[in-house]
């Protein structure tokens, strides 16, 4: 089936969630990527451990927080690991940065094309909403994107099969027209179990999962989706 919708993630594959480990390096010398790591992975297992403890809530989990709430406990959480000292106004400058993460720089490009191309572009996020529209608007990536979407409003995360058909309701699409962009492996694998097509964004240069489905489309950058769709 042809095409008609490009969803993205955001962190991780329009943002570089590892671009504030400069600022932590400068604050804990020698501890700065250590750090950013351990806050990355304890956001990503905060989220997966509200939506697995309350997978069915009808008005989302019981135990949900927002994901910026998440990613403030996880930053404390990352401190504490390292015992190293978090004070309020090191908590608040770490966190304002996170609000305004480096977009990765073909970015622009890439939506452009596709815009240009007649598809129509969303961003699917764990993000809240005024965090993702904070690293849109500071990214500029606003006149690229059709639509924002924010599982905020389920109150509940990824990979839970509800959060991806956000995209086929706010399109009125069937999975299988939507390419859905991640630089997660996990994420990958739940937008392909839901029925997207799949382009994983392999910054990294990681391993393909050896559980699950294989993405159909890969690359080390966002280009990659341009020559999936030949665009």
């Amino acid at each position: 089936m042809a095409i008609k919708v490009v969803a993205f993630d955001a962190y991780g594959t329009l943002f570089d969630v590892y671009s504030v480990g400069a600022r932590l390096e400068c604050l804990y010398p020698g501890h700065g990527a250590s750090i950013a790591s351990a806050w990355r992975d304890k956001q990503i297992e905060y989220t997966r451990l509200i939506s697995l403890s309350d997978p069915n809530g009808h008005n989302g989990s019981q135990f949900y927080q927002s994901f910026w709430e998440l990613t403030r406990l996880a930053l404390r959480y990352a401190l504490a690991k390292h015992a190293l000292p978090l004070d309020a106004d090191i908590e608040q400058s770490l966190m304002a940065q996170y609000g305004k993460l480096d977009a990765f720089a073909e970015n622009q490009g890439v939506l452009k094309a596709l815009k240009d191309a007649g598809l129509k572009t969303a961003i699917l996020s764990n993000g809240s909403p005024d965090m993702l529209g904070q690293a849109v608007s500071h990214a500029g990536l606003e006149p690229w994107l059709d639509e924002i979407l924010s599982v905020d409003v389920l109150r509940q995360y990824k990979t839970l099969p509800v959060t991806y058909e956000m995209v086929t309701r706010a399109f009125d699409v069937p999975a299988a027209s939507v390419l859905f962009v991640s630089g997660n492996g996990w994420d990958i694998m739940g937008a392909h179990w839901f029925g997207f097509q799949t382009c994983w964004i392999n910054r990294q240069g990681l391993p393909v999962e050896t559980f699950g489905p294989t993405p159909h489309f890969q690359g080390n950058d966002l280009r990659a989706v341009q020559q999936a769709l030949g665009y």
